[in-house]
């Protein structure tokens, strides 16, 4: 069985099971963020007063933080009540920061595992092996009440990542590649295994890259193997035993996608879609007017380093308005005990607190008509970040940097 069956066989007390099939199972963890609101709604409207597991149960405020508005502040309080009423313990409200990085850092998620929540990246859990995948409100009440969950049982493709990246080129580029190579379709309800060495070279922050990205070509769950990165990632996180995630042969009727990265070059995603990608050196001179570092996708500690390399002793350009975002209040300490964010407020950067941000349009570093970004996030559809008549692109973050500092769309490899 592929990586996804043998979860889902697992997790449903099956021996075998096979695409197309329906099975109910059982749940391993469950992630909510603000939207824990509205699942707390759909439990109380049918009188459920207890939920299974809530020690399985994580959530973390980061959508609107600090809420912008005050029906932003009423979610927030709504949330607060059901994580009181059900006796969630693993409760970081704004202090942890975006819940898919807070699930991974602080040692939530574990290869094999079945992770459901409600948001559409939670597919980022793959890094580490994980079946991981976004439900809706409605869903997630369901799980909650019950334990389980059905699911079809995905087919399977794999992407195998050949050779070695030229640098600056990074796993950002490789994902917005094979969505502009193979369509935003290209895995839609399906699994996806990555593999080759260039997988192997990254390291799990690039993997989380590459897994959070997933879904913007459609995939159910994503998935990368078990290896020495992935066990020195846990070692210091959790000392709960698990199963290590290792691919099977492909079978005759897997896809499997040949890809050679190291005659790569950086890319970028082009309004309004995720899959109108184009390399670098097609694109005349574009001038932004912001440039985002941050978000689920890239806010990393690694995403910080290279931008902080691209950036030291230069200055943003004064037309630009750069938005540092790290991902959790962990790496924003750790950023700052290196000196990265000195360097990014050297520069003429804003640092921002730990959250979704502007990311999807919610509040801090909104567009104006005409305006125009390039962001390491993960989305550009038209009227997410602010006003319909603006316009989104997306990038590296090593991408991102020099174009901040250029005042248009920049090569890095020419900075």
């Amino acid at each position: 069985m592929t990586t996804a069956e043998k979860i889902l066989a697992r997790a449903s007390g099956r021996d075998i099971v096979r695409p197309g099939e329906y099975v109910t199972a059982k749940i391993d963890k469950f992630m909510s963020h603000d939207a824990f609101a509205a699942v707390h709604m759909s439990l109380a409207s049918v009188g459920v007063q207890k939920i299974c597991n809530p020690e399985r149960v994580v959530v973390a405020l980061d959508h609107y933080v600090p809420p912008p508005t005050q029906r932003a502040a009423s979610i927030h309080q709504l949330v607060r009540d059901g994580v009181r009423k059900y006796g969630i313990t693993n409760f970081y409200a704004e202090r942890g920061g975006i819940a898919h990085q807070v699930m991974m850092e602080k040692g939530h998620v574990l290869p094999g595992q079945l992770v459901v929540g409600t948001d559409s990246h939670t597919c980022t859990y793959g890094a580490l092996g994980a079946a991981s995948c976004g439900i809706g409100f409605s869903e997630m009440a369901y799980a909650l009440a019950t334990g389980k969950l059905w699911f079809r049982v995905p087919q399977t493709i794999r992407f195998e990542l050949n050779g070695e990246l030229p640098f600056p080129v990074s796993s950002k580029d490789i994902i917005l590649k094979i969505a502009g190579d193979y369509s935003a379709e290209a895995a839609q309800y399906k699994a996806v295994e990555f593999s080759g060495r260039a997988s192997r070279d990254m390291s799990v922050e690039s993997r989380m890259t590459i897994s959070n990205m997933a879904v913007e070509i459609g995939a159910k769950f994503c998935f990368f193997e078990t290896d020495d990165k992935t066990q020195a990632y846990l070692s210091n996180r959790t000392h709960v035993p698990y199963q290590e995630i290792h691919f099977e042969e492909p079978s005759e009727n897997m896809e499997v996608y040949h890809i050679d990265v190291s005659e790569m070059e950086p890319v970028v995603a082009i309004p309004h879609c995720v899959d109108n990608v184009k390399q670098i050196s097609q694109l005349e001179r574009l001038e932004i007017h912001q440039a985002i570092l941050g978000s689920c996708t890239n806010g990393r500690l690694e995403d910080l380093r290279i931008g902080a390399e691209f950036i030291k002793g230069k200055t943003v350009h004064p037309n630009v308005r750069l938005l540092v975002i790290p991902a959790s209040w962990e790496i924003y300490r750790q950023a700052m005990d290196e000196g990265l964010l000195s360097i990014f407020l050297e520069a003429g950067g804003i640092i921002l607190n730990p959250s979704c941000g502007p990311c999807f349009g919610a509040h801090m570093g909104l567009l104006a008509p005409g305006e125009r970004c390039i962001s390491s996030t993960n989305r550009n559809f038209k009227g997410r970040m602010g006003s319909d008549q603006a316009e989104v692109f997306l990038a590296s973050p090593a991408t991102v940097i020099t174009s901040a500092v250029h005042g248009y769309i920049a090569d890095p490899r020419e900075s």
